[in-house]
């Protein structure tokens, strides 16, 4: 099977929960090898860091959207924390702080977005 058929496959089989959740693995994988990398060496850390800022600015955007479906106190939450990510990686790209806090933020998001386990068990 194509990497392009296997990805097309896993596009319809993901619930959104499900994709959110891949793409946040996959930015916090990002984040904690970028972590492990020279803090000097901001083009080992850039790509990890500005990708978790684009995924948090189209969360924003989401939020924003009035046809967004979230209750409007979680989706200003999001928006915040979206604010907070911005802001906090110009400073970890100043190299004013540490790139840890945005590797756990990603980490409760994404126990946010796991199923309760009741709902696993039954599916």
């Amino acid at each position: 099977m194509s990497l392009q058929a296997y990805r097309q496959a896993a596009a319809r089989a993901e619930s959104p929960r499900e994709a959110e959740y891949r793409l946040f693995a996959q930015v916090t994988l990002a984040l904690m090898e970028a972590a492990k990398a020279d803090p000097k060496d901001v083009a080992a850390r850039i790509d990890a860091l500005d990708w978790n800022r684009r995924v948090w600015a189209a969360l924003s955007d989401d939020c924003a959207s009035p046809g967004n479906g979230l209750p409007k106190p979680l989706r200003a939450s999001i928006i915040s924390l979206a604010i907070w990510v911005g802001r906090h990686t110009s400073k970890v790209i100043r190299r004013q702080e540490q790139i840890e806090p945005l590797i756990e933020i990603n980490r409760m998001i994404m126990q946010g977005l796991m199923p309760a386990p009741a709902a696993a068990s039954a599916a």
